[in-house]
């Protein structure tokens, strides 16, 4: 079955910081930023910044399940929040995403934003000269595929796989580059001409 995510998830903007989040210690709220995200679905949850968020107003305190969309910049992408380990928000620049309908997991459809055809009609969609965005009514017309929940299922192992394969030949690479150093430095301090 194919949609839109509007039809599937409703899409909110993010708290509206003016400018940069400002720091307060013992605030009420931590601020979910574009640094402490990246593509893989990571989340650098200690890195958050403490904040005040004036909770009179109605606040979207971000929940397990949720997905955050990066609205600005180079890159596009989505993470789903398994965890939420403290009282937090995102920032301006994402989008909140918070599925409501039972028949799409938040892993799946934050794998499908970070794929290839979503990726195409994002990139297709930007807007701006300086810094590149994508405006709600876009991302709320985007295209989603929504197959069985066992298929999505798959598919997000699947996928988890791949990551955590990833992860294991860059680690393999980083240690193959240390050992090469090692060896030139050992090299050269062992040369008798640079005594």
């Amino acid at each position: 079955m194919n949609s839109t995510l509007k039809r599937l998830v409703s899409v909110q903007a993010g708290h509206p910081f003016r400018g940069r989040v400002p720091q307060v210690k013992g605030g009420n709220a931590f601020a979910l930023q574009m640094r402490d995200v990246n593509p893989h679905g990571e989340v650098a949850w200690d890195g958050l910044v403490q904040t005040q968020v004036d909770n009179t107003k109605a606040v979207q305190w971000l929940e397990p399940g949720d997905v955050v969309f990066v609205a600005r910049g180079a890159r596009n992408y989505a993470v789903c929040l398994r965890e939420v380990p403290k009282p937090s928000v995102c920032s301006q620049y994402f989008f909140l995403l918070r599925i409501k309908s039972p028949t799409l997991l938040p892993e799946f459809l934050a794998w499908q934003i970070n794929r290839a055809p979503a990726q195409r009609y994002l990139a297709s969609n930007a807007e701006g000269s300086d810094q590149l965005s994508i405006r709600r009514p876009v991302l709320e017309a985007l295209p989603v595929a929504v197959p069985t929940i066992h298929q999505q299922q798959l598919i997000v192992a699947l996928a988890e796989t791949a990551v955590h394969e990833q992860q294991q030949l860059e680690a393999l690479i980083r240690n193959r580059q240390r050992q090469l150093d090692a060896l030139a430095l050992e090299l050269f301090s062992n040369d008798p001409s640079h005594d």
